[in-house]
């Protein structure tokens, strides 16, 4: 009996590689364009199993792959994939979430810090060697113990990074965008918000909801006018969840204090972006789950999903649901 096909186009490592390659006939892609790829087009058409991340999966992209069977993402967000179209193929789609909330975490609360105290800027302040006389009150930053976190999204990942401010630094923790969290209330003594009340309110705006048709440019110019002067605001969702015209503007304006950013509109960030060159912008090149021990775990569980789906078993982590029949 011949293996079924699996086509990789993300990084795992030879370990893993050699793991599926016990159970199936594995193909490696590392182009950085392989939707327009006439090798991996062609290899689409016997492919049962697909593993990989940060390609774009069309319809016209299933229509090359009529044996697939199953996805294995090597991510948490699903925006690269047309969720109700592999549903209605019956292709499985799977994510890894659970393994990188720690880490993605750490990220979004070292923005936190790190555009309060403004660490990047000060840090180039030394390298020019203009670090001439004590530190004045240009140089200044603000606390962030015993302030306000407006959490913009509460799942696992938000519920992280508050329980970092609420237990580590004493920070009153405001949630929206999310169904009630009793057992987070009771936890962190977090507090439900409309989302006007809560930027109105927070001292700091970390938004984590996932990117859907309805978070697209879920703040924009109405909702920064709503953050206080000395609002900091923190995007680890992303890029598109956000106006980055509207960020850009209210940044330069003074209408909010400064921004932490791992995730933008477009990625990698155009070189004329105004964003990394801005003072108060701390701009990253969205690391969120990027450590080895976290990447190495993400594409265990791809692997493990994979095969598992492949298999004609239940992936650990299915994001729909609906194309499970199975007892």
């Amino acid at each position: 009996m011949s293996k079924k096909s699996v086509l990789v186009y993300g990084r795992l490592t030879d370990d893993q590689l050699a793991t599926l390659a016990r159970d199936f006939d594995v193909t490696h892609f590392s182009g950085t364009d392989l939707a327009n790829d006439p090798a991996f087009h062609k290899a689409l058409q016997g492919a049962h199993g697909l593993v990989g991340a940060s390609l774009a999966i069309t319809p016209d992209l299933l229509d090359m792959a009529p044996r697939l069977e199953a996805i294995a993402s090597v991510s948490v967000g699903v925006d690269n994939y047309p969720v109700e179209e592999l549903t209605r193929r019956g292709i499985l789609l799977c994510n890894t979430p659970d393994v990188l909330t720690e880490t993605t975490a750490d990220t979004g609360f070292l923005l936190i810090m790190a555009t309060a105290r403004r660490a990047v800027e000060l840090a180039e302040f030394i390298k020019r060697g203009d670090w001439e006389a004590g530190i004045g009150e240009a140089q200044f930053g603000s606390d962030v113990h015993g302030k306000t976190l407006g959490m913009v999204g509460f799942g696992r990942i938000g519920a992280a990074i508050a329980r970092r401010g609420a237990l580590g630094f004493g920070m009153k923790i405001l949630y929206s965008n999310a169904s009630p969290k009793p057992e987070l209330e009771a936890e962190l003594g977090a507090e439900r918000r409309e989302l006007d009340a809560l930027l109105a309110e927070a001292d700091f705006v970390c938004v984590t909801v996932p990117l859907t048709a309805a978070t697209e440019k879920l703040i924009g110019a109405r909702e920064f006018s709503l953050m206080k002067p000395s609002g900091i605001f923190v995007n680890i969702a992303r890029g598109k969840v956000v106006d980055e015209p509207a960020l850009i503007a209210a940044l330069e304006t003074g209408e909010i204090k400064a921004a932490g950013l791992d995730v933008f509109e477009q990625e990698p960030l155009p070189s004329e972006s105004p964003l990394p060159h801005m003072k108060n912008v701390v701009a990253l090149p969205h690391i969120g789950s990027a450590t080895t021990e976290t990447r190495n775990a993400m594409a265990q569980r791809a692997v493990d999903n994979i095969t598992l789906a492949l298999k004609g078993q239940r992936p650990i982590n299915l994001v729909n649901a609906d194309t499970w029949s199975k007892p």
